[in-house]
């Protein structure tokens, strides 16, 4: 064992003054804080006043069984890591002993070499416990609510509204362009959740071929197919207990959307080569950058696996759309960003502010953090100026301006026209969440017409708002 386990503490559990003693003097040697106790009371008092690494504790005890310790240790923290010793080997009371969660089980005399590598593993366990525990800290603290950042109307509503998304087990559908955060969404659910303890897994459906994403899915036997050399468990069964973020799913081919809808419907998935179907509990959220609607209407998407998976739709604004987040925004990756490069926080010139409030931003939120890390990054000065902004972004225009070609094969002007009907009127019922009459408003026609084409469209009832979503949202989950 190393000598720089200092902060490793023990309690020692006998009543056995002479084998205390021993216990005392050879893990003392090995540098760890050592603490005695000669009954069960005794233990049970330094247990509720101290945290130990590691118990080594006997089974007889003369005011009770050392099992009921195990039980009692394990039920309050799990963490520490508990060696039974017994000097009546007993092959029931060791196999009771691992079963209440003990490390191992140790017989009297100890081998005293034999003794020093058990506690070195099982030192090594609690530390493994320890590591987990933290970085599970520091994921929730990363991916919690606190880190999405948005002082808009539109984001707070999205807060109040995936805070009670989280709480359930229903199936939810991202929408929003590149960068708008679609998968910090998708982490914050789930470490919102009663799965948090459990794994959040990510698969882009759209960055593999078939075969490819279905192994990586649902798993394969070995021998499957060439390449398979050892068997693969699949996305669905790592992530059992917890959460599946299938992104980019428009992108998912036909064939594959097929087996993905039976896989949700059935909550069984069947590894390629294999022969029967093994349940998985786990939560599906899917994330797309399209509008899986058109597709439908193309048939590259399948109308039956979108409503499967359309139970709670969230839509995420654009950037250019919550305008009155960039201020806070900046500030934020400003911090971000210094703190990693070992710098003074710099201000932001007035000129400079106006710009990122002026520009686009067409890569949203990413692409205004990689703006101000490269901005941070080549500044020599305490201030940010427009000699450390992109060009792009200095000469960018509020209004989005869309460069159109006239493809050398031509095109369907009236089809192109309605292509991009659809798309306003769709963007002008999602800021009105689902108000007909404002959306009417935002594009400067009568309701009726607006009617007449949303009915044309088949948008009618397409966009709801989110305090709607939040009222049916135990009858959707139901029906989920």
């Amino acid at each position: 064992m190393s000598a720089d386990e200092t902060t490793r503490s023990i309690l020692i559990v006998d009543d056995e003054a002479s084998m205390i003693e021993f216990l005392q003097l050879l893990l003392q040697d090995e540098g760890f804080l050592v603490t005695a106790a000669s009954s069960m009371t005794e233990a049970r008092a330094q247990l509720k006043d101290n945290t130990f690494d590691l118990v080594l504790c006997d089974i007889m005890m003369p005011d009770g069984n050392g099992l009921d310790l195990l039980k009692e240790i394990k039920a309050a923290d799990g963490r520490a890591s508990v060696i039974m010793m017994t000097a009546y080997t007993s092959t029931k009371s060791a196999i009771e002993a691992m079963r209440l969660g003990a490390y191992q089980y140790v017989s009297k005399p100890f081998d005293v070499e034999e003794l020093k590598v058990v506690v070195q593993k099982a030192l090594e366990k609690t530390e493994l416990v320890d590591e987990n525990v933290y970085l599970r800290r520091e994921l929730e603290q990363k991916y919690g609510f606190s880190n999405i950042i948005g002082r808009s109307r539109r984001m707070q509503e999205i807060f109040e509204l995936i805070q009670r998304v989280a709480v359930t087990n229903s199936t939810v559908l991202l929408e929003g362009e590149s960068g708008t955060g679609k998968e910090l969404i998708a982490r914050a659910i789930h470490y919102a959740s009663p799965r948090s303890n459990r794994r959040f897994l990510s698969v882009n459906c759209g960055a593999m071929p078939e075969t490819l994403l279905e192994s990586e899915l649902f798993g394969h036997e070995r021998g499957a197919f060439t390449g398979a050399v050892r068997d693969k468990k699949g996305l669905f069964r790592e992530a059992s207990g917890g959460t599946l973020l299938l992104d980019e799913i428009g992108e998912m081919d036909p064939s594959m959307q097929v087996k993905l809808l039976r896989a949700l419907q059935e909550k069984k998935v069947r590894r390629i080569g294999g022969h029967k179907e093994e349940p998985v509990d786990v939560r599906i959220i899917a994330a797309t950058n399209q509008n899986l609607q058109e597709q439908i209407q193309l048939g590259t998407f399948r109308e039956d696996l979108y409503y499967r998976i359309n139970v709670i739709p969230i839509r995420l604004p654009a950037l250019r759309e919550r305008l009155e987040d960039i201020p806070i925004l900046v500030d934020h990756f400003i911090k971000k960003y210094s703190n990693e490069m070992g710098i003074e926080p710099k201000r932001v010139s007035v000129d400079v502010m106006r710009q990122l409030e002026a520009y686009p931003w067409p890569g949203n939120v990413r692409e205004l953090e990689n703006v101000i890390e490269r901005a941070l990054a080549l500044c020599s000065s305490d201030v940010l100026t427009t000699d450390d902004v992109p060009t792009q972004v200095l000469y960018g225009k509020s209004d989005r301006v869309t460069s159109i070609d006239l493809p050398a094969e031509g095109l369907d002007l009236e089809e192109y026209l309605e292509s991009i009907r659809r798309q306003l009127m769709r963007e002008a019922l999602d800021r009105s969440r689902g108000v007909q009459t404002q959306a009417a408003e935002l594009l400067g026609i009568s309701f009726r017409s607006f009617r007449y084409y949303a009915k044309k469209l088949g948008l009618t009832g397409d966009s709801q708002s989110e305090s709607e979503v939040g009222e049916d949202l135990e009858v959707r989950a139901a029906q989920s």
